[in-house]
């Protein structure tokens, strides 16, 4: 059995914090340990909260070990990335060999470190790192008749820039 006493500052602190916490599983904590604050039965706090009595047991038991820090605390690391150890051999021969497409890279990544993923997490690994998808852009042809053409030549004059044959973008990732 867990036997909480609350002062008046745990009360007070409690009912300020539970709606403004930015992570969503806090503040149902705060509410579930403020309602036993205000020494409502067991049975109703879960039915208010929705929530199982275990784990309001759970809640309880944090707010006894560590106070409301004790609430604040997720407890959640999340699972490991598998490709995060291959990262920067990916990023070195995607750098020297980058992918036309999604389904390339996936392929090059289960062929170097066997392990598969799907498309859009494909996508997520290249943005993480720092590429991006080049879309196909196209360099206009030259013109049929020839006032197109003197009024191309005139065009290409007045806006020269020394790169403009270059800027043909090919598709894929690159790494800017």
């Amino acid at each position: 059995m867990i036997c909480l006493s609350f002062t008046a500052s745990d009360r007070a602190a409690l009912e300020a914090e539970r709606y403004s916490h930015p992570h969503p599983k806090v503040p149902r904590k705060l509410e579930a340990v403020y309602l036993k604050s205000l020494e409502l039965p067991h049975h109703l706090i879960c039915r208010i909260c929705r929530i199982s009595k275990p784990t309001l047991g759970r809640y309880l038991r944090a707010f006894e070990h560590g106070g409301l820090d004790g609430l604040k605390q997720l407890g959640y690391a999340g699972r490991p990335n598998r490709l995060h150890p291959h990262a920067a051999s990916l990023e070195a021969h995607f750098r020297q060999h980058p992918p036309a497409t999604c389904a390339q890279a996936q392929a090059v990544i289960t062929a170097q470190t066997g392990v598969r993923r799907g498309l859009t997490q494909v996508r997520a690994f290249l943005r993480r790192l720092k590429m991006k998808y080049r879309q196909t852009g196209f360099v206009p042809g030259q013109a049929d008749t020839p006032e197109k053409q003197a009024e191309q030549a005139e065009f290409l004059k007045k806006n020269s820039c020394p790169n403009w044959p270059k800027r043909q973008r090919a598709s894929g990732w690159c790494c800017s």
